[in-house]
C-alpha cells in the first residue's frame, strides 16, 4: 500500500490542501492516518475517492450531494460526464488507479481500446502525456513503489515506440536534433514522446536514449553536428548538479542550442548558461517544435 501526503492529493486532484482539510472536517469520505510525528497520510483508496469527488465537483456536483452517494453511484455519475475534458480526466484517473492497484490488464486494455477507437496519435496526446504529467511529481518524490513505476513505464514505452514507428510526416524540416538523457536519468517516456512529436514534424532525430555517458554525447555531437541537443529531466538520483551539467555541455558544444524540458526545469537556478532554453510545459515544447 502507498502512503500519499496531502500535497500529493493536491497535485493529483487539483484540490487545494486547505480545501481537503475542510472536507475532512465536514464530510465522512476522508479519514487520513497519521504518522508517529502527527503528519497526515492517505491510502490508495482515499486517493481514488478524492480523484472521483474532485472530478464530479469540477463538473457541477456539490460536495454535500456527493458525500451521500454510494461508490456505485459516484462511478455512474463519473462515467455519464459527457464533456471531452471530463472524459479525458476520468480516463487519466483510471490509469492512475490501475497503476496504484497494479491492475496491469485493465491499464493496458484501456490504452489498447482507445488506440483502436481513436488511433495511436490520440492516445499519446489525450491520455499518455497527461498521465505522465500527473504522476511525474509522484515519481520524483518517490511516493509510489518502484515496481508500480516500472511496469506501467514499460507498457507505455511499448505504445510510444509503436507510435514512433507508425509516424508518417508529409513535411520535412531541415533540422537535426539529438535526444538523450544524462547519466543517472532513466525516465525515458518524456524523451520518447518528444521523439514522436519531432518525427511527426519531419525533423531528423538521433535518439541516444537513457543514461548516456557524457563522453558518448560529446562524440556523437562532434560527429553529427546537430542543430539542437534535447534532454527531458524528470528525476536524477545522487549528486546531480543541473547548472554544472548545462554549463559542461555548452562548453563542449558552444555552437549547439540546448533544450531542456521535464520536472527539473522547475527548480531554482541562479543563471542559465548561454545557449540553453528551458521548456517548462507541454505547450512550450510543442510551440518550440512547431517553430522549427
Amino acid at each position: 500500500m502507498n502512503a500519499f501526503t496531502i500535497k500529493d492529493l493536491e497535485n493529483l486532484s487539483g484540490i487545494k490542501a486547505h480545501t481537503i482539510r475542510i472536507w475532512e472536517q465536514r464530510y465522512s469520505f476522508l479519514r487520513p492516518q497519521r504518522t508517529t510525528t502527527n503528519i497526515r497520510y492517505y491510502t490508495n483508496e482515499e486517493l481514488k475517492i478524492v480523484l472521483n469527488i474532485a472530478l464530479l465537483n469540477k463538473y457541477g456536483y456539490k460536495i454535500s450531494h456527493i458525500d451521500k452517494m454510494s461508490s456505485a453511484e459516484v462511478r455512474e455519475k463519473i462515467v455519464s460526464l459527457s464533456h471531452a475534458e471530463a472524459q479525458q480526466e476520468r480516463l487519466v484517473n483510471d490509469l492512475l488507479q490501475y497503476m496504484i492497484d497494479l491492475d496491469l490488464e485493465k491499464f493496458e486494455d484501456l490504452l489498447d481500446n482507445y488506440i483502436q477507437a481513436k488511433g495511436i496519435d490520440k492516445v499519446i496526446s489525450f491520455l499518455i502525456f497527461p498521465f505522465l504529467d500527473k504522476i511525474g511529481i509522484l515519481w520524483q518524490a518517490s511516493h509510489i513503489h518502484p515496481a508500480q513505476e516500472h511496469v506501467v513505464t514499460n507498457i507505455i514505452r511499448q505504445k510510444l515506440i509503436v507510435g514512433i514507428e507508425c509516424v508518417v510526416s508529409h513535411i520535412t524540416v531541415n533540422k537535426k536534433v539529438i535526444l538523450f538523457l544524462p547519466e543517472g536519468e532513466y525516465h525515458e517516456l518524456g524523451l520518447l514522446y518528444t521523439y514522436y512529436l519531432l518525427k511527426s514534424r519531419g525533423v531528423q532525430v538521433i535518439y541516444l536514449g537513457a543514461n548516456v555517458p557524457f563522453h558518448d554525447l560529446e562524440f556523437i555531437t562532434s560527429y553529427k553536428q546537430p542543430d539542437y541537443l534535447y534532454t527531458h529531466l524528470t528525476c536524477i538520483a545522487g549528486n546531480f548538479n543541473f547548472e554544472k551539467f548545462l554549463t559542461k555541455i555548452h562548453q563542449h558544444a558552444p555552437q549547439v542550442q540546448i533544450i531542456v524540458s521535464g520536472q527539473l526545469t522547475n527548480c531554482n537556478m541562479k543563471k542559465l548558461p548561454a545557449g540553453v532554453l528551458l521548456k517548462r510545459s507541454l505547450s512550450e515544447v510543442m510551440e518550440f517544435i512547431a517553430a522549427l
